[in-house]
């Protein structure tokens, strides 16, 4: 079964960058879209980017202009690059790829990262 490693999280201080990973321990096929939610205690799990297998980025209003997903297609990986960062951005970051297994798409989580932003 495939599953997703997530990497990258830790403590930063506000105003600074993480990037988190996200390992794929084999390919996915058939991948319509990939990207990432994070959830913190007490809150609702929040969407926070998505990246199409045609290249488009999205990204949730909290986020945009400071956050930037990519994807390296030979590493099975993708990333979450995250500048600017604030205490309202603390939170488990989890993974999650979109793709088709037997024609039925399903969606694979990560396990979480835990990233917290505090001085």
């Amino acid at each position: 079964q495939v599953q997703l490693v997530e990497s990258g999280g830790g403590l930063v201080q506000p105003g600074g960058s993480l990037r988190l990973s996200c390992a794929a321990s084999a390919t996915i096929f058939r991948i319509s879209a990939m990207g990432w939610f994070r959830q913190a205690p007490g809150n609702q799990r929040e969407w926070v980017a998505a990246l199409t297998s045609g290249g488009t980025t999205t990204y949730a209003d909290s986020v945009k202009g400071r956050f930037t997903i990519s994807r390296d297609n030979a590493k099975n990986t993708m990333y979450l690059q995250m500048n600017s960062l604030e205490p309202e951005d603390t939170a488990v970051y989890y993974c999650f790829v979109d793709g088709r297994d037997r024609g039925n798409l399903r969606r694979y989580w990560g396990q979480g990262t835990q990233v917290t932003v505090s001085s």
